[in-house]
């Protein structure tokens, strides 16, 4: 039987999904995507939790245009893309490589001509040799020709507010998942995000979340604007099981652990050490929190 669980992602993740990790760091290296500073935890323990199969679709909560839906989609998922923040002009470089519609008509415009001609070689054959060839085809041709593997999923881009999705029905979501996007949210808000998110999911379908871990109390880090979470406001807001599986117990030595990962140390993105608004402020390698994994299971109802 399925099970709620709470565990405190450890770094010997990067050992035991050794082939996961390597492929979200593929994919993130193919689309430009600087990976987060703990995603290469959170990432490959999601990818797992899920066990994608072509045809099912899964709900991507806060998804940006984050690493796990277009992996998902090269699973032969279909994904809705759900974020506050708009993508309606989602890059070229994503519309290429994967399926990408609009849920509704208002979530994803067709690229301006000037934008696409960009990317077209010039009317000078001379020149043509200095383009790709699957660009080297005309405005039309690549508006119904993607270049996308016909066996992989679509992404639906959804520009809502995760607290109220209304245009997704209830029990019509095979999973749900989220990564490191739930915490920027308030305690209150994040309690009405993750009820609209267990409303979509069919039953016996899991919502898949990783957070920010507290030991003592929550607290709000201000670089990254983001909630750190305690063992028990998890299981509150979660409304986990009582005999759950948890970790915290392990805090302090998964800490350390953390601290001594010279993988994520040296692996940093460089946006980290443009600025010190972000989860590791001007790149200096200080872990302030732990990420955290929840699965909360919808049980079939009595």
């Amino acid at each position: 039987m399925l099970q709620d669980k709470i565990e405190i992602l450890p770094v010997q993740l990067l050992n035991t999904e050794r082939t996961l990790v390597e492929e979200m760091r593929q994919v993130g290296e193919e689309l430009h995507l600087g990976l987060g500073w703990h995603y290469l935890l959170d990432l490959p323990w999601a990818a797992q939790q899920i066990g994608p199969t072509p045809g099912m679709r899964v709900v991507d909560a806060g998804a940006g245009t984050g690493i796990i839906q277009w992996w998902l989609a090269g699973q032969g998922v279909d994904v809705i893309s759900v974020d506050r923040m708009s993508r309606r002009n989602l890059p070229i470089r994503f519309r290429q490589q994967y399926r990408t519609q609009g849920w509704r008509k208002q979530d994803l415009s067709l690229l301006p001509d000037a934008v696409l001609r960009g990317f077209l070689p010039p009317r000078s054959p001379r020149h043509w040799h200095l383009y790709p060839r699957k660009l080297a085809l005309s405005l039309q041709q690549w508006r119904w020709k993607p270049q996308a593997d016909p066996s992989s999923g679509t992404v639906f881009i959804y520009n809502q507010d995760l607290a109220s999705i209304p245009d997704i029905p209830d029990n019509s979501a095979d999973g749900v998942v989220s990564i490191s996007a739930l915490e920027h949210n308030s305690p209150d808000k994040l309690r009405d995000c993750v009820a609209e998110l267990v409303r979509v999911l069919k039953p016996g379908g899991k919502l898949i979340a990783t957070l920010a871990a507290a030991k003592k109390q929550d607290w709000f880090h201000e670089p990254s604007k983001g909630w750190c979470y305690t063992e028990a406001t998890l299981r509150d807001i979660f409304d986990l099981a009582a005999d759950c599986p948890s970790n915290y117990d392990r805090y302090d030595e998964l800490s350390e652990a953390l601290r001594d990962c010279a993988e994520l140390r040296d692996g940093l993105a460089d946006l980290y050490f443009e600025s010190g608004n972000n989860g590791m402020p001007w790149g200096i390698w200080d872990p302030k929190y732990q990420p955290v994994g929840v699965i909360k299971v919808k049980h079939y109802e009595r």
